[in-house]
């Protein structure tokens, strides 16, 4: 052990404090550790035995475990599987004397991070202990970033409003057939998150989820990103590339925005409807063994009257028509939204919860959102960013919401005696004010179907 001492000191840099936990039934080689690693600048805690070691490693965050190979009773494997289960961001180091290096080897491919042979030297150890935090900080880093995009993509759908819950029992029921789903509604409403749920509840949800936005794709190379192309197939084809529906084989493709398609690409996506196969640019036919959801925030009715969406594809993808409804018909909802956000952008940005007071949860409630959720997300991550305090003040609000006046929902009055029809069809026309015009959403609010609407209102 006289080499720990005889050799220079080796300067890191200060980072992060390491905690190093030293393992060793030498009592000396404990003593002459503790001293270097915290000359060191590093938090060390030291054990006698394996069983000392994990009651430590249960009740203190170890980035590194330097634990001798041979000890009597638990040795420094067992030690390392240990470890590895109560705490598998954990690095483990082993010392190993001379003649058990090949134990040492067999330790790694367990999980050791590292060896040092005995007589240890200060600068090898030192050098070994501090990679090994650094491995373990890395890692510990990535897994948080996942976590983060994982909460940030694989979204819930969140909120009990009425007309929300409607949506979702209609997507619940179309779920497990074969049928196309339409994805309507405003911008921002997250028919995306429809589509998504929708899957998770069918019997393709084992497979892949494809989601493709087709207004982002260029029209001239769309169609070989939908369904693939051959090499040497077009200019620039070096190579053969499948497409987005070969890639969501045995699952479902998601072909948001689909109101802006080409002429000439809407009647590959028929083919795929009617006949189940499409071609490759320059290739041979294949089977698709895909679900579709499409969605779009244009009124594809009037899209197929001026002629620029074929009326046979709008049939053959509106089998199932799904209306997502904007924030301003849940608004009930807010209050989980906010809540919901808080949790996702707080947390982001390594600061603790914003207090939500009820004047400015009103303000929040009695937004119009034409944003709708995507609008009230960037308002919650702004002000997980900026606010300055540990509650959000009206202040810390975008103008646009600080300034709105309060907009209470529409009451309707009736007299007395007022026959059912009158109250029925004044019901549906507030009704679709609300919506905008929206008969789809108006339908679904009201609990009732679109051909009613029409038929009450006498416009069939």
């Amino acid at each position: 052990m006289d080499n720990l001492t005889e050799s220079q000191d080796v300067v890191m840099p200060a980072g992060e404090e390491i905690t190093v936990l030293v393992v060793d039934d030498e009592l000396s080689n404990l003593a002459s550790l503790q001293k270097i690693f915290q000359k060191e600048g590093m938090r060390v805690l030291v054990a006698e035995g394996a069983k000392q070691a994990l009651e430590l490693a249960r009740r203190h965050r170890v980035q590194v475990v330097l634990t001798d190979l041979m000890m009597p009773g638990t040795n420094g494997v067992e030690l390392l599987r240990a470890i590895k289960e109560l705490s598998p961001d954990s690095e483990v180091v082993l010392m190993t004397a001379y003649g058990t290096v090949e134990t040492a080897v067999h330790a790694m491919r367990e999980g050791a991070y590292d060896f040092v042979e005995k007589p240890l030297k200060r600068i090898s150890i030192v050098k070994s202990v501090r990679k090994a935090a650094e491995k373990q900080s890395l890692v510990a880093e990535n897994r948080s970033l996942r976590q983060e995009l994982q909460l940030l993509t694989n979204r819930e759908i969140v909120g009990q409003s009425p007309a929300l819950r409607r949506v979702l029992d209609i997507a619940t029921q179309a779920a497990p057939s074969s049928a196309t789903v339409l994805l309507l509604g405003e911008s921002g409403t997250g028919k995306e998150l429809l589509a998504r749920y929708t899957h998770s509840k069918s019997g393709r949800s084992g497979g892949p989820f494809i989601a493709v936005n087709c207004s982002a794709i260029p029209e001239s190379i769309l169609e070989a990103e939908l369904f693939g192309h051959e090499k040497g197939s077009f200019t620039g084809a070096v190579t053969r590339r499948d497409g987005r529906f070969a890639k969501a084989k045995g699952g479902t493709l998601f072909l948001d925005e689909i109101g802006e398609l080409s002429p000439a690409v809407q009647v590959k996506i028929l083919r795929v409807l009617q006949e189940g196969e499409y071609e490759p640019v320059g290739g041979n036919t294949i089977k698709a063994d895909v679900r579709i959801i499409a969605a779009t925030n244009r009124d594809l009715s009037a899209e197929v009257e001026a002629g620029r969406f074929r009326e046979d594809l709008y049939y053959r993808l509106n089998v199932i028509a799904v209306t997502a409804p904007p924030l301003r018909a849940r608004r009930e909802d807010v209050p989980l939204l906010v809540d919901h956000f808080l949790g996702i952008y707080c947390k982001k940005n390594h600061r603790a919860r914003l207090e939500v007071p009820e004047e400015v949860m009103a303000k929040l409630c009695d937004y119009s959102w034409p944003g709708n959720v995507r609008e009230l997300e960037n308002v919650i991550e702004r002000s997980a960013v900026l606010c300055r305090t540990a509650t959000l003040r009206i202040e810390d609000l975008p103008d646009s919401i600080a300034r709105a006046t309060s907009t209470p929902p529409s009451t309707l009055e009736f007299a007395l005696g007022t026959p059912l029809e009158e109250v029925e069809h004044r019901l549906i026309r507030e009704t679709l004010r609300h919506t905008q015009g929206d008969k789809s959403l108006a339908a679904q609010l009201l609990g009732i179907s679109t051909r009613t609407i029409y038929r009450k209102l006498g416009e069939e």
